[in-house]
């Protein structure tokens, strides 16, 4: 991510690319691979657990090692040595050859006690780090043998060391390559999609002088760096420590943490506490995150709240332009989400469980976009910003007939390097691109302040070759540039950066492409499309500028918004999509054919294969859909109370469960999906936290709307008591005659437990399976037996800590429940009472 000093970060591409393109450090990232065929430093594919030691470590991997202490003037931590030295001479010359190899911090430490001279070629304040390091050799730049050298001295030097006392340390460390930040300077969601910036805490606020623990210390590194993972799960195990532990600063970077992330779940967590705590003391950039986070989560009422709070906040500012830039329209949000739309989404069977996302047109038969999916298959390393690999350009064909991407390759080995390149554009003649890389050359290149920007690089095709890619004119190595854009007629480049004159975070910028190839003197977008937060993924057709930000009043943390030019007035009013472009999550890089009403975007909604899916969507023609009012509509309420449930996610599925819409319960509860197939059986699942998912059969009728009251029940209301017994009541388990296999309907009644477990997480549960009298006894419970293990390995696979199932046994009919003992006749009904599976609560 980034040293412990201020830095920035585009979201997808800047935020998908700022995931991706984050700001990232040579020493802290080794190599990616490549593909089979290229040549590629090997690295272990292990990663150091959170509670390995350096010795351990260091043991582990056979890496010479000593330690000296009390060494006046000499930082503590741990030292990459290369040499030790005598003679002052050959001393000096080792040090400026390594220098001039490119190793800057190259220096040494003479130990006053035996007159030695120790050079070394990088230090690191953690020795998990250093151990990475060594095991990579520098990334693959240094061929030589090394040993580390440990510093423990009783006092850090200038007040800025981190001491450790006899705690191992436990910092988590990868040592393979990172993926999810691709080259912009600051990502906040799935891979690079925002190009957001985030101020790093100094150096010097991590001494042990600062009073902080051990564990608050390597949080603060962590977020300093920009691994929010690693950052988010320290914080988390310093807050469950304790009140003591819960001060403002605490908490506010435990929930910035997971909001750079995008767990917007856990940065809702404690954004809330942190706003029933310090509510008066939360700055407006914190608001305006609680407030997105909740959007994030569906409480979209709530969420209006907060934005009215950050109104009042930003308008107690000087500056009146962005005061009414923040006014918040809570009309345009009620007609977002009551919109309706023609269009249909399909999520693309190229995606992975990694982040696929920024798509662009090659040509009308292919695709170009960004995916982290090649680089996880040859080594473990991660990014350190969402733990997943880093990105590259791929190009797919389209499916003409579905309109999915197909045969995915990747663009060209000349533009693909170990480090990010994401969010490509061609021009007309599709000899041309622009794309976003890491500021980039033998090595990453950094500002003064140690920043790794992003810039946007050109490459121009030689027959059938991309040539190797050279930056464009108006790149920085102060500030970042990225999601380049071409105009149509490939005269104008749009393009997103945070250089100076930008009006919020990330801005919109266009330059004009000159005839020799030059670009004349960026010039922003103005206030009619830059905020003061971010904007990203610009796509200009020609007609319309299409865009994502999280400045305008939206559904989510980005939304995607358009607005049509004027050729004499400028760019027109903004629009959002609105549903189903947008949702609750990050939707982003979307580009369209005009001309056919078809196109792609990205988004990390809920129901995606990984962490950011590229979609298609194709808009119908009158033709294809006549008018019709086939719909189904109802009111969603609480089961005991009646209450309504506003904000609770309906969707509706075919009768395979394959999801097609979705859509929120406005305040009064109420939902509709319109336009369906008439005489069509769908289901109907509604969703909610803390409630059984509630799903329905409903079959339409011919132009009429079926009418469905959902009643939700709460997971705590599946805690009966039965005969003094505390239980956990699911509708009935089904087995397959003379099978144990969980079936399809029993998962579902068995994922209610699951949720009920989860919600609380430290019940634990006996299983007992029963049978009915029918067959011999032996057998019975034989089968029982099987099908109450086979319960208890699919509770165990949906993340249920077999520690958390205290049995599993089967009595087959020795606990029969009525007196079809078989000496008296039963009928079917009754010996269904007898099949049964429970599960006893043994403590909550």
């Amino acid at each position: 991510m980034k040293k412990l000093i201020a830095t920035y970060i585009f979201l997808v591409s800047f935020t998908c690319m700022a995931q991706e393109f984050q700001n990232i450090d040579s020493e802290e990232i080794a190599p990616r691979s490549e593909t089979p065929s290229i040549d590629f430093t090997p690295v272990s594919e292990e990663t150091f657990s959170v509670t390995e030691t350096f010795e351990n470590a260091a043991d582990r991997h056979g890496i010479p090692n000593r330690t000296f202490s009390d060494l006046e003037g000499v930082e503590n931590g741990y030292y990459l040595i290369s040499g030790v030295f005598t003679d002052s001479k050959s001393l000096d010359k080792s040090v400026k050859k390594l220098k001039r190899k490119g190793f800057e911090s190259a220096n040494y430490i003479k130990n006053t006690n035996n007159d030695l001279n120790y050079v070394y070629i990088a230090y690191y304040p953690f020795g998990l780090e250093a151990v990475d390091a060594w095991v990579s050799k520098l990334d693959g730049t240094y061929k030589n043998d090394l040993w580390i050298l440990e510093i423990e001295n009783s006092e850090a030097i200038g007040g800025e060391g981190i001491m450790f006392d006899d705690e191992a340390e436990t910092i988590e460390s990868g040592i393979a390559s990172p993926k999810d930040q691709a080259a912009m300077p600051v990502i906040e969601t799935p891979a690079d999609k925002v190009f957001a910036i985030a101020e790093s805490t100094p150096k010097s606020s991590i001494n042990e002088s600062s009073g902080k623990t051990k564990l608050i210390q390597r949080a603060d590194y962590f977020f300093d760096k920009m691994w929010y993972a690693e950052a988010a799960e320290l914080y988390e195990q310093a807050l469950e420590k304790g009140d003591k532990y819960r001060s403002k600063d605490i908490i506010q970077k435990a929930a910035d943490a997971y909001y750079f992330n995008t767990n917007m779940e856990k940065a809702y967590e404690w954004y809330n506490v942190l706003y029933e705590n310090y509510g008066e003391e939360m700055s407006s950039e914190n608001i305006f995150k609680y407030a997105h986070s909740l959007k994030g989560t569906g409480k979209f009422a709530r969420s209006k709240r907060l934005m009215r709070l950050y109104n009042k906040k930003v308008k107690a500012t000087p500056n009146d332009a962005l005061a009414n830039r923040a006014q918040v329209n809570e009309t345009t949000l009620d007609n977002i989400l009551s919109s309706k739309s023609d269009l249909e989404l399909k999520n693309l069977a190229i995606n992975t469980q990694y982040s696929d996302f920024s798509p662009m047109f090659l040509d009308s038969n292919q695709v170009v976009f960004s995916s982290a999916k090649d680089s996880s298959i040859f080594t473990s390393r991660k990014y350190k910003w969402n733990n997943q690999p880093y990105l590259d350009l791929y190009v797919a064909k389209i499916n003409e007939e579905t309109n999915d991407l197909k045969e995915a390759l990747k663009l060209s080995q000349k533009i693909n390097t170990k480090y990010h390149e994401a969010s490509v554009t061609f021009s007309p003649d599709n000899k041309t691109m622009y794309f976003t890389r890491n500021n980039y050359g033998k090595k990453l290149k950094r500002d003064k302040k140690g920043i790794n920007h992003l810039k946007i690089y050109k490459s121009t095709k030689v027959d059938t070759e991309w040539t190797e890619a050279t930056e464009v004119s108006f790149n920085s190595d102060n500030y970042s540039t990225g999601h380049p854009a071409l105009s149509p007629d490939g005269k104008q480049l749009y393009f997103v950066s945070d250089m100076p004159g930008s009006l919020g975070k990330t801005d919109i910028f266009v330059v004009d492409v000159l005839d020799d190839g030059g670009f004349s003197e960026p010039r922003n977008l103005g206030p009619s499309i830059n905020t003061e937060q971010r904007e990203m993924f610009p796509f200009f057709n020609g007609e319309k500028l299409y865009f994502s930000s999280d400045g305008l009043t939206g559904l989510g943390g980005l939304d995607i918004y358009e607005s049509a030019y004027d050729p004499e007035n400028g760019f027109q009013e903004v629009k959002n999509l609105g549903q189903p472009i947008n949702s609750n999550k990050d939707d982003f890089s979307y580009i369209v054919n005009e001309a056919n009403q078809q196109g792609y975007f990205a988004s990390n909604r809920e129901g995606g294969k990984g962490d950011d899916d590229i979609y298609s969507f194709k808009r119908l023609t009158l033709e294809e859909t006549p008018a019709n009012h086939n719909a189904i509509a109802g009111v969603v309420t609480e089961l005991v109370t009646g209450e309504v449930m506003p904000q609770a996610l309906v969707e509706l599925l075919d009768e395979n469960g394959i999801k097609l819409k979705e859509t929120i319960a406005d305040d009064e509860g109420n939902f509709i999906f319109e336009d369906l197939d008439s005489s069509t059986k769908y289901i109907l699942k509604t969703v909610e936290d803390k409630f059984v998912d509630n799903e329905r059969l409903i079959a339409t009728t011919q132009n009429d709307t079926v009418k469905v009251d959902i009643a939700m029940k709460r997971l705590e209301e599946m805690i009966a008591i039965e005969d003094g017994i505390k239980k956990i009541k699911t509708e009935m388990i089904y087995f397959n005659f003379d099978k144990s296999h969980i079936r399809p309907d029993a998962a579902k009644e068995l994922d209610k437990l699951v949720n009920v477990m989860k919600e609380y997480p430290s019940m634990v549960i006996k299983i007992e399976s029963h049978t009915d009298s029918r067959g011999s006894k032996a057998y019975n419970e034989h089968l029982s037996d099987k099908r109450a293990k086979s319960t208890r390995d699919y509770i165990i696979s949906q993340g249920i800590s077999p520690e958390r199932i205290e049995s599993a046994i089967g009595y087959g009919e020795s606990k029969l429940l009525n007196e079809c003992d078989g000496s008296t006749p039963c009928s079917e009904a009754d010996h269904v009472l007898n099949r049964r599976s429970e599960f006893i609560i043994t403590h909550m």
